[in-house]
């Protein structure tokens, strides 16, 4: 599990006033571990077009929301296990080139803007929506296919 119960209910909440249930919380992980593994697929294209071997922080693509969502995580001062998302992370296809210890600290960051600004576009397609449906999650799933 990327983050515990409460803490995931904490980011929602204060994100964008949703309330979650359980059911969530693994829709969540293979959501924040799809785009985790896209970024780092992106971020590995760059660093190979610069002929690195490492994947490093500046190679990871992040935009402008992204990086403001991170900033509000780290203002919520929340902690997400490294470990666990390396965890799931390695679950997933093998990337080519390793991954640099500033991308490795930087992933919990990462997991916490990503869920930061999930809340947030469920309340944009939905602005009454008070808790998450299958629906919902398949809309943003394909937004962030589109976007990211």
């Amino acid at each position: 599990m990327v983050m515990g119960v409460a803490q995931f209910e904490k980011l929602f909440r204060h994100a964008a006033g949703l309330d979650i249930d359980k059911s969530d919380i693994k829709r969540l992980e293979d959501f924040i571990n799809n785009e985790l593994h896209g970024l780092l697929l992106m971020a590995q294209r760059l660093a190979k077009m610069n002929g690195r071997d490492v994947i490093t922080e500046a190679d990871v693509p992040l935009t402008r929301g992204l990086q403001e969502s991170m900033h509000q995580f780290r203002e919520l001062n929340e902690e997400v296990p490294v470990a666990g998302i390396l965890e799931r992370l390695a679950k997933l296809p093998p990337l080519d080139l390793a991954v640099g210890e500033d991308v490795e600290k930087m992933l919990p960051e990462l997991a916490g803007g990503m869920t930061i600004s999930l809340a947030k576009v469920f309340k944009i397609i939905d602005p009454d929506m008070k808790n998450p449906q299958t629906e919902h999650w398949e809309k943003v799933e394909r937004i962030y296919e589109i976007l990211v």
